[in-house]
């Protein structure tokens, strides 16, 4: 199969959907490879880097269409591109069917398949092939490196001899993978980061990325967020007051917000109202990662950078995956790759279209001369959203002391009853077994119980960065083995040895490894 990759003509869109490395991999499928003259310019793959990797270069557009078996697009077609499709012919790219059903209407009347890789759906075997994802990650980091730009200050506090400047902080409106990779970029760079999203079951997520999840006082369950496949439902009216009511009252605090929320098939929801723009401080920065479905903030406008009355900056960029083209397309070519390995398991370079197949039929909005979309719910649904975890009250300073004493109390209790059956079974010992074998005995269980009592009291959150050092402290036990290395049996002698040996290596390996770990965190 021909599979041919045009230029993008969309203004401003600098992406292609085949990569020289790509272009490699499907050759390896079985494949053949074409690209219009120029189309991996802007992302910084030149013609001659295709040829090398056995690409063949087309001219034009058209000539292109008229030799390609399957098209593969970053934006969707324009009406002048559908148009060129024929029966028989495929056409892979970012689709919209919900919000495109005209041009939905004219691929289908062209007789050609259509599979939008909008569409593939968010299952665990379809990650390698979700392009929506790959560009949500992208849009996530440049969103932070875009409000740095348009930002007054550092991101991190620092102390300096001229004075103190405070970290900044920033809230992230929605933790899908947009959001998440920008609450990554926002903490590694040093600012206070607080995120929200309309699934708790998330906040974990968050918080172990090092922001702050902000919560609600609102009981509503949210749990079924990842019902939709993987995206956040609809929230009901007083959720959403709710909602905005914690927004007002964090507008005055943040210097950067940062929006994500969408739902598929829907315009984007206003969560950041014109009073709590008005409400921010001068200089603060809003990006708005949802302007191409209407924005999340209701001052947003589609592809502009707006200042306010009040000195606040509006991002409405709809292209920040562009904006890093190279990284982008090689992505997007990857995504390219996985579906095209789906399509074509017999690895001879023949596509099977099998609509039996959860990925491929979820994707897929033109086949055989009809409109698939929408496409029945997967066999294998998303992964089940959790229920939340209910946030612990904290204890009083009464409570944890009780609860220390109680715990000091049960400690000594079952120390005392262990000690106990310990002289109860030395004392049974001691009157059937030789006044020799006692003495070594002794050693023995003294040895044991000193090494048991220096393990067991670390702390477990302790044993991952000093586990190699634990181990050789446990090692004390080799005294014991010294003590009886002198003593007149072989069998004793040579049990002896072998606990001087076994424990040298715990000790001398422990310190080792440890050196090692401690090594990896050493600058160069």
């Amino acid at each position: 199969m021909k599979i041919g990759v045009p230029k993008e003509i969309f203004e401003g869109e600098n992406r292609v959907a085949m990569t020289p490395d790509s272009a490699l991999q499907l050759q390896k499928l079985g494949h053949e490879c074409l690209i219009e003259a120029g189309a991996g310019a802007k992302a910084g793959f030149s013609d001659a880097a295709y040829e090398a990797a056995g690409v063949k270069v087309v001219k034009t557009a058209a000539a292109l269409f008229k030799e390609a078996d399957l098209v593969a697009k970053v934006r969707p077609p324009s009406d002048t591109e559908t148009k060129r499709l024929r029966k028989d012919q495929t056409l892979i790219s970012f689709f919209y069917p919900a919000q495109n059903k005209e041009l939905l209407e004219l691929a289908n009347k062209q007789g050609a398949t259509v599979i939008a890789m909008d569409m593939v759906p968010r299952i665990s075997r379809a990650q390698k092939m979700d392009a929506l994802s790959s560009m949500a990650n992208i849009a996530g980091y440049r969103a932070v490196i875009e409000a740095g730009n348009n930002f007054g200050r550092f991101f991190t506090g620092q102390v300096t001899a001229a004075g103190k400047v405070p970290p900044a902080k920033v809230l992230i409106v929605g933790a899908g993978v947009a959001g998440l990779a920008a609450i990554g970029t926002s903490t590694s760079l040093g600012a206070i980061t607080y995120a929200f999203d309309v699934r708790p079951e998330v906040a974990e997520q968050i918080e172990s990325m090092g922001a702050e999840f902000v919560y609600l006082d609102f009981t509503e369950s949210q749990t079924d967020g990842a019902a939709t496949g993987g995206y956040a439902a609809p929230s009901s009216p007083e959720f959403r007051e709710a909602q905005l009511k914690k927004f007002r009252e964090l507008a005055p605090e943040v210097d950067i917000v940062i929006t994500t929320a969408l739902i598929p098939g829907r315009d984007a929801p206003v969560l950041w109202t014109r009073d709590m723009v008005e409400a921010m401080k001068p200089g603060s920065v809003i990006v708005d990662l949802a302007a191409e479905r209407g924005g999340n903030c209701e001052l947003t406008k589609a592809d502009e950078k707006i200042v306010t009355d009040n000195g606040v900056t509006i991002v409405g960029y709809t292209d920040f995956p562009s904006r890093m083209a190279a990284q982008a397309s090689t992505l997007y070519s990857n995504n390219i790759r996985h579906m095209m390995a789906d399509l074509t398991p017999g690895k001879d370079g023949v596509v099977n279209q099998n609509m039996e197949d959860d990925v491929i039929r979820g994707a897929t909005v033109t086949h055989d001369g009809a409109i698939t979309f929408p496409p029945p719910p997967p066999k294998v649904q998303a992964i089940a959203a959790q229920k939340p975890k209910e946030k612990a009250r904290e204890l009083t300073v009464e409570e944890k002391r009780a609860n220390e004493v109680a715990a000091f109390k049960a400690q000594t209790r079952n120390q005392v009853t262990l000690l106990g059956v310990g002289a109860v079974l030395l004392l049974a010992v001691g009157l059937v077994a030789p006044a020799s074998f006692m003495q070594h005995f002794i050693v023995f269980v003294l040895s044991v119980f000193i090494g048991f009592q220096v393990i067991w009291n670390v702390s477990h959150s302790l044993h991952t960065p000093l586990m190699a050092v634990t181990n050789a402290i446990s090692s004390i036990i080799i005294l014991g083995a010294l003590m009886q290395i002198g003593s007149g049996s072989y069998l004793v002698i040579l049990l002896a040895a072998l606990s001087v040996f076994m424990a040298g290596i715990n000790i001398f390996g422990g310190f080792m490894v440890t050196r090692r770990m401690l090594a990896m965190f050493q600058k160069s």
